[in-house]
């Protein structure tokens, strides 16, 4: 069957000259292979231009190393080149938290590694740079936006100053990238100069040192890269600032920081998407297909979310190692139920429908449509959490317009089944509001979620089980995880399903020793639980955990706080998760004997302890003096 290329933004002259185009306005490169659909960074980008009337190419995943042809095909726009360097951080994707090459990328066609540089925003800037020297370049996505100002860089192990002193670009567009590419853009057309747009909300440009002002209300002078570097607490307190302002639903402060004789200059974010705002962006003119040149091969990205809908942005649970509030924004922009209906039915046409919704999901499952009750009070917000250190009495936690999504969608003749396979934040649902009406739908939610919407396996987050970490983390207590459970196992039992509960653990987080995993070994085992979903903390930028593991300090008290941080300690702390596995039972009864925690050697391996009696030694003091420490 002939596929109609035209569908598509073109990649290359000859799909250009089919649209009847004779130039091209402005030219996307792209770290992740083009699929054209809401969830890939260069699509919506260039779709939203497309929609202001501009020619766009896409330029996916560029050779680097060879003649650069990939970079001339398309000559000169006449407004500039876009940089989106993936979906996923190139450092995240390319190597795993013990800094070894990963074999794979799930954004490029069959899985294949080796088709984007390491920081793919700096070598592609510095590229058309030097082809193009006097055509503007505006840099976006994750990588840039969370490397905007001075950043711990954990492959390389070293302080970085901002992104955009050492990428060539003239502008960052920080965040969900719409509504400051949209007002780029405009003015371009209208005929300014790239080096007069430094009032752009949401953007980060370049200027002289000479033109930081006084510190004022509107204008926050961080310390500079170069006193970071000689005091790590000063990158410390610097994120304090930096993370309350991304999350102020109406930010007025401008961030500046010293970088020699230059400044990075960081203006504050758009407001949160309205929802006509963020319907207009959903419901963009995308194929939802990968570009027809990738026929025959597997997109594992895409192949996760083919069949699945994404119904709002943003986080506000705040989560210490967690990237998406600083990215997205805390508050909730959430599409209108129409919008999210027309693109379940874009999926039930599809060739390859077989009646199956994969996930009505976003960032965290459950936040559709929420807010604070009385939005004034949110205005002057600077908590970076709504759920902790407990949930704010403003929020409103209703989950009646999920639930009426969810029927809505299960209503359609073409759907037999819609799942859930974001992640729940099941402290929210479980949240008493103190509105008996909102109480019991949110009971309701809990029952319908698991008895309806569940895939085989629901996936939840409790990620440790010791209070010091969890408080750390900024994750609740792991005696809601019993109760949720309770009522899983519950709803499974009454309805006559054999569902899984799978957990997420994280391990050598700030605040987290060895024995602290020891112990949470014992409370899985307890739980009769082989865990599968698990990950060593992979410091990443713009995170609370991440200063804390590079500072030794944390931003808010100031304490210093512990963290495994040599290779060593982080292994020791990562086998427990395997306790059941013999291959680790020997070098776990070492370790526990060097903790003398002989008490845990019985919890955990129950037979060797039979076989190996011991008398109780100091070690079971010496511990509660441990966690007395703690």
């Amino acid at each position: 069957m002939a596929v109609d290329i035209t569908r598509w933004l073109p990649t290359s002259v000859k799909e250009m000259q089919a649209l009847g185009w004779d130039h091209i306005d402005v030219v996307l490169f792209s770290g992740d292979a083009y699929v054209d659909h809401p969830s890939f960074g260069a699509a919506v980008i260039g779709r939203l231009l497309q929609s202001m009337g501009l020619n766009v190419a896409i330029v996916p995943q560029p050779n680097w190393r060879d003649d650069l042809r990939d970079f001339r095909k398309f000559g000169a726009p006449r407004l500039f080149f876009g940089i989106s360097p993936g979906a996923m951080d190139s450092m995240v994707n390319h190597y795993t938290a013990a800094r070894r090459r990963r074999s794979d990328d799930a954004y490029t066609p069959d899985g294949r590694h080796g088709m984007r540089p390491d920081y793919p925003t700096i070598v592609y800037s510095e590229i058309l740079r030097r082809l193009y020297p006097q055509v503007p370049v505006i840099a976006g996505g994750i990588e840039a936006s969370l490397r905007r100002l001075s950043h711990y860089d954990y492959w390389q192990d070293r302080l970085r100053p901002s992104i955009i002193m050492d990428a060539p670009v003239d502008i960052i567009a920080y965040g969900m990238g719409e509504k400051p590419i949209r007002e780029i853009a405009a003015r371009l057309m209208n005929g300014a100069k790239v080096s007069e747009l430094t009032d752009i909300p949401q953007t980060v440009v370049r200027c002289r040192a000479t033109d930081i002002p006084k510190p004022d209300v509107r204008n926050i002078v961080l310390a500079s890269y170069e006193q970071c570097l000689r005091d790590k607490r000063l990158q410390s307190a610097n994120f304090r600032e930096i993370e309350q302002q991304s999350n102020r639903m109406e930010p007025d402060s401008i961030l500046w920081q010293q970088h020699g004789h230059s400044a990075v200059k960081v203006n504050p974010m758009f407001p949160p998407m309205t929802t006509a705002e963020i319907d207009a962006s959903f419901d963009l003119p995308y194929t939802r297909l990968p570009h027809p040149r990738y026929r025959g091969k597997r997109i594992p990205a895409y192949e996760m979310i083919r069949h699945s809908v994404n119904m709002h942005r943003g986080c506000f649970g705040g989560c210490a190692f967690c990237t998406i509030s600083a990215h997205q924004g805390k508050f909730i922009a959430s599409r209108s139920k129409e919008s999210i209906l027309r693109e379940v039915r874009q999926v039930t046409a599809m060739d390859d429908f077989k009646g199956y919704i994969s996930d009505l999901g976003g960032p965290s499952a459950n936040m559709y449509a929420m807010h604070g009750r009385d939005t004034s009070i949110c205005r002057r917000c600077l908590r970076p959490s709504c759920l902790h250190p407990k949930p704010c009495r403003n929020l409103d936690n209703d989950h009646r317009p999920l639930l009426d999504i969810y029927h809505a969608v299960d209503a359609l003749p073409e759907v037999k089944k819609s799942f859930v396979g974001s992640g729940v934040r099941y402290d929210l649902s479980m949240h008493r509001n103190g509105d008996k009406d909102i109480d019991n739908a949110n009971r309701c939610y809990n029952e319908e979620l698991i008895a309806n919407h569940v895939s085989g396996r629901l996936k939840v987050a409790p990620e440790h089980t010791a209070p010091h970490v969890l408080d750390m983390m900024r994750k609740p207590s792991f005696g809601l995880f019993y109760d949720f459970r309770k009522i899983f196992d519950d709803v499974n039992r009454r309805k006559g399903l054999k569902q899984q509960l799978i957990p997420y653990f994280i391990s050598s987080h700030p605040g987290c020793r060895e024995e602290d995993m020891a112990e949470l070994a014992a409370v899985t085992r307890d739980l009769s639980m082989h865990l599968e979903q698990v990950q060593d903390f992979t410091p990443t930028p713009m995170t609370l955990a991440t200063e804390i593991y590079y500072t030794g300090y944390h931003p808010y008290t100031g304490e210093k706080v512990f963290t495994a941080v040599r290779p060593e300690d982080k292994t020791a702390q990562r086998k427990y998760f395997f306790w059941y596995d013999p291959a680790y039972r020997n070098e776990i009864i070492a370790s526990l004997r060097r903790l003398h925690r002989h008490d845990l050697i019985s919890r955990l391996f129950p037979a060797y302890s039979r076989n190996h009696p011991q008398q109780k030694t100091s070690g079971d003091s010496g511990s509660r003096k441990f966690r007395k420490r703690q």
